[in-house]
């Protein structure tokens, strides 16, 4: 007996059409059977191969499945009506392994003989139905839960959405009842219930001049609608899909006063059909389904195919950045991307927007990267899918790291309209010369930034966060700068409300919120060297500038370094270590009191609020502190050796610099150096003179040489 192989599928609906190009993206062996031709062009994408001529009544099983194939799979599609024999002919001579029936709900006895066929011969069968109305209408969300246990769609109770789209509507159980319905009233009549059931409606009284009948633009379709005694403007032959515009339009061109459709929902176009009744005044007639049937949804069916043939999904997964919340700021690309993806991913804001734009989609609420890998991953049904992000995906979007987790899929991109542009648009200002930073579910040195910067904007998303930023400007001295706050961009009760710091400090303003900040007297300056008489000193000793230049070069920081300042004395060191890492943290460890007062004195002068300054000794001070990545030892109360110790220990690659003034610190240096087994190693003594007048004469006035010893751990990380 032959091995059973690939996927019979008989399309008649979209969501056999959708299951079609599902396998065929996944490559995975299938001959897909329409009924007519038009269907299987929808099918067959250009360029797949010849004409395929339709069903042979009188030939082989293999002749009546003549179809275009790929090159690159076993992937095929034909058109012809079957009868219940050259079903069985077909699934003898082809022995699928598993039989999907998707054919349209009417068609009652196809599927009957498909599953007589499925039985006689051994095969699997499954049934794919299609959703109701009724539970596309309860949203996406409710899916599962309105689902009965004989598989067909229906409206739960309580889904009123559903219920507003078909109260005033007839219902009945054929055409034949719908005929008998319509003979009791008087106006035209619009059907759109396709070419088969066309023959029914001529029992009814004056049907040649009642009855407007829309169908498929098949020509044997139109022959046979022309013999019934449809013509002229009766007979519209058109291909849908069709919009709630254009069914609106046509009932209005043919002074419809009763429309009769099937209830073959969402998909089938009833909404809209429904829709456009409703707001031409037009009566539905609605003829429902022909009883309940037990099977699967789309999604369950391609669950279970990819379980059972254990399919390695192939996936597009689409960034789309939908603006700021409003559906009316999101890009054609990005509707078109919201439109054609299976499932959409996001916050609940995203998601919202993307409902309110019409896109009414199976979703997950989600924004974090790892929970939506493993949404996706452990849904293989979903081979498209769109993550929705706020603003544009490339700035300050959870997109960075979903690039990485889902590299060996397809990643598309699609740009959104930025708050930042955004905002700036509204106050006729460039964004380009702006310093962007992000305080949304993060910290940043925004009171650097503004010091530094002339323009920062900055995204806040978090109640109370503005006002606080701008008495933080205040309390570092910059309460004159001007402030925008922009909140509820885009939405209807959006404002924006521009003041000083110091104004702006006592208001209220939504989570929902980012802020533009000019500083007209910003000091760009990134050199360390600041001149000593710079700083509020007192009585302690401090670090000269010229020693500070040195020691800084030797540390070789980053912009977002951590780092220590141990025995940081007035806080020289540390404030010139802050400026260079704008984006880290200087961490200043000071035993004095009075020293220790002096450092917030001077981070506040010099408004670099990422200093944390720490009371107490080292090493026992730094042990609750984070890994450093560099760190500065001015001072250690004869603690070398265990402050370096605890420096490694929690980073054996940190990059150290210790200054030391008498030769037995350089001795105890060396000997850890030895011991710990540095890298990098590098001893410089730095002698400095400074000029004196004398009378009419300048004098040079030697300094206290200061070894400067610089080295990297040569430890492992862990």
């Amino acid at each position: 007996m032959a091995e059973n192989k690939g996927i019979l599928v008989f399309a008649g609906t979209t969501e056999g059409r959708e299951l079609a190009e599902y396998l065929r993206r996944q490559q995975i062996d299938a001959h897909v059977l329409t009924a007519t031709e038009y269907g299987e062009q929808l099918l067959i994408a250009p360029g797949n191969g010849a004409d395929v001529p339709g069903s042979k009544a009188d030939g082989s099983p293999a002749e009546r499945s003549a179809c275009r194939g790929r090159a690159d799979s076993d992937f095929m599609v034909s058109a012809g009506r079957l009868d219940a024999a050259q079903m069985y002919a077909l699934i003898e001579e082809e022995k699928p392994e598993i039989v999907v029936d998707a054919t349209h709900p009417y068609a009652v006895l196809v599927s009957e003989n498909i599953s007589k066929a499925c039985a006689k011969t051994g095969t699997e069968y499954v049934r794919l139905l299609r959703k109701s109305l009724a539970l596309e209408a309860a949203g996406p969300e409710t899916d599962k839960a309105c689902l009965r246990e004989d598989g067909a769609g229906d409206m739960a109770e309580g889904d009123t959405a559903a219920g507003e789209e078909l109260d005033g509507c007839t219902w009945v159980e054929s055409a034949e009842e719908a005929v008998r319905y319509l003979e009791g009233t008087t106006g035209n009549v619009f059907v759109t219930t396709g070419s088969k059931e066309l023959s029914k409606y001529t029992a009814l009284t004056g049907y040649e001049s009642r009855v407007y009948a829309r169908i498929l633009s098949v020509q044997a379709s139109m022959d046979e609608a022309v013999r019934l005694g449809f013509s002229g403007s009766h007979l519209i032959c058109m291909q849908g899909p069709f919009s709630e515009e254009i069914n609106a339009a046509m009932l209005r061109q043919t002074d419809a006063r009763y429309m009769v459709t099937k209830e073959s929902g969402a998909n089938g176009g009833f909404l809209e059909k429904i829709q456009a009744a409703r707001r031409t005044g037009v009566h539905p007639v609605v003829i429902g389904r022909p009883g309940r049937e037990r099977g699967k949804s789309l999604e369950e069916v391609k669950a279970m195919l990819c379980a059972r043939l254990h399919i390695s999904v192939k996936r597009r997964i689409d960034m789309v950045g939908i603006g700021m919340g409003n559906p009316e700021n999101m890009t054609v690309e990005a509707r078109r991307a919201c439109e054609k993806a299976q499932l959409l991913i996001g916050a609940e804001r995203m998601l919202e927007a993307a409902q309110k734009a019409g896109f009414n989609k199976p979703s997950f609420k989600s924004y974090k990267a790892e929970e939506i890998y493993e949404f996706v991953t452990s849904h293989p049904e979903y081979d498209h899918l769109a993550v929705l992000l706020s603003g544009d995906v490339g700035f300050y979007s959870g997109a960075k790291k979903l690039y990485e987790l889902f590299d060996g899929d397809e990643i598309n991109v699609y740009c959104g309209i930025s708050s930042a542009v955004y905002l700036c648009g509204k106050l006729h200002t460039s964004w380009e010369d702006a310093r962007l930073v992000s305080l949304h579910g993060r910290s940043s040195n925004i009171i650097s930034a503004v010091a530094r910067n002339p323009k920062v904007f900055a995204l806040v998303g978090e109640r109370g966060r503005a006002a606080q930023i701008c008495r933080d400007l205040c309390e570092y001295h910059m309460g004159d700068v001007t402030v925008t706050v922009g909140e509820e961009l885009s939405y209807e009760n959006e404002r924006i409300v521009t003041g000083t710091a110091a104004e702006m400090s006592a208001a209220g303003f939504a989570p929902l919120c980012v802020m533009l900040i000019q500083n007209q007297d910003a000091d760009s300056t990134r050199t360390h060297g600041i001149p000593d008489e710079e700083f509020i000193r007192a009585r302690v000793p401090m670090t000269k500038e010229e020693i500070r230049s040195v020691s800084l070069s030797k540390l070789k920081l980053t912009s977002d370094s951590v780092i220590y300042d141990v025995g940081a004395g007035t806080g020289s060191v540390s404030v010139e270590m802050a400026l260079q890492a704008e984006e880290g943290h200087v961490y200043a460890i000071e035993k004095k009191e009075e020293a220790a007062d002096l450092i917030e004195e001077n981070k506040h002068k010099f408004k670099v609020q990422h200093i944390t300054v720490v009371r107490g000794l080292a090493p026992d001070a730094m042990e609750e502190l984070p890994a450093p990545t560099h760190a500065f030892i001015g001072g250690s109360s004869g603690n070398l050796k265990e402050i370096l110790a605890c420096i490694f220990k929690k980073n054996p690659k940190a990059r150290i610099v210790i200054n030391a003034i008498v030769l037995e610190t350089v001795a105890e240096a060396l000997s850890c150096i030895k011991e710990m087994k540095a890298a990098d190693v590098d001893i410089v003594s730095v002698s400095s003179a400074r000029s004196k007048e004398a009378g009419p004469y300048h004098m040079m006035m030697g300094q206290n040489p200061v070894y400067v010893i610089s080295f990297t751990g040569g430890g492992d990380d862990e």
